[in-house]
């Protein structure tokens, strides 16, 4: 890639000032490689830029260059680079759905689910099983972030599952919501449930186990808009 002249003076960048590093979510502080990016030019370029005044910028107190979106998106009108990207929208962290994985004892009861957290999708992504074996083949495929399911379902031990996963590390921190009809008291005496799991009793209405999601999603600083609650 061609070197832009520069002038034989050069202007290192001054110490950016406080009022310089104020939010600001419609001009957004770039990096001198997110700069090179939008405009499709290499990192060195940027810097030398930068050094000859061409673009301004300023320095934080680690010494780092930070380049204001507006500056590198005149420079480009300017000089009719094309940038990569039109928005300062592309600077948002793309946030990835929330996996949340069904097990449930019945085709019909992981149906009922689904449609209970339909609201949520966008910031939630679910998978399903409508059997504890096909659970565990999920479970082993990616672990969700989510687990929810029932405790007894004909072809898989609900406790010996649950207890199995929070012993492996991958599954350590796994965070569950477990649907039973047994009583605490039940519960005691098959060697209880890992901490990490809440436990809702039978008869259980959908919308519980849509709050339980709602809940966590709160906890992860990731609630859904209120229109998707509507």
């Amino acid at each position: 890639m061609t070197q832009p002249s520069l002038p034989a003076t050069s202007t290192r960048a001054p110490y950016m000032s406080r009022p310089h590093f104020a939010p600001d979510p419609l001009d957004p502080l770039l990096t001198t490689r997110e700069a090179a990016m939008r405009l499709g030019v290499s990192l060195r370029t940027v810097q030398l830029w930068v050094e000859a005044g061409t673009l301004p910028a300023g320095r934080t107190p680690g010494g780092h260059r930070r380049i204001r979106l507006s500056a590198v998106e005149a420079l480009a009108q300017r000089s009719g680079l094309r940038a990569a990207a039109q928005s300062s929208q592309s600077l948002q962290p793309v946030i990835t759905p929330l996996d949340v994985l069904l097990v449930a004892a019945s085709v019909d009861q992981l149906q009922v689910w689904q449609e209970a957290l339909m609201p949520l999708n966008g910031v939630i992504a679910v998978r399903g099983a409508n059997n504890g074996y096909t659970g565990l083949l999920q479970l082993g495929r990616k672990t969700p972030d989510l687990l929810i399911t029932d405790l007894a379902m004909p072809d898989i031990d609900g406790y010996a599952m649950l207890l199995t996963l929070a012993g492996l590390h991958d599954y350590s921190a796994l965070r569950v919501l477990a649907i039973t009809a047994h009583t605490p008291q039940q519960i005691a005496e098959r060697g209880g449930l890992p901490e990490r799991v809440r436990v809702l009793h039978q008869p259980v209405p959908a919308i519980a186990v849509r709050t339980w999601v709602e809940g966590e999603l709160a906890r992860l600083g990731r609630t859904p808009h209120p229109a998707l609650l509507g």
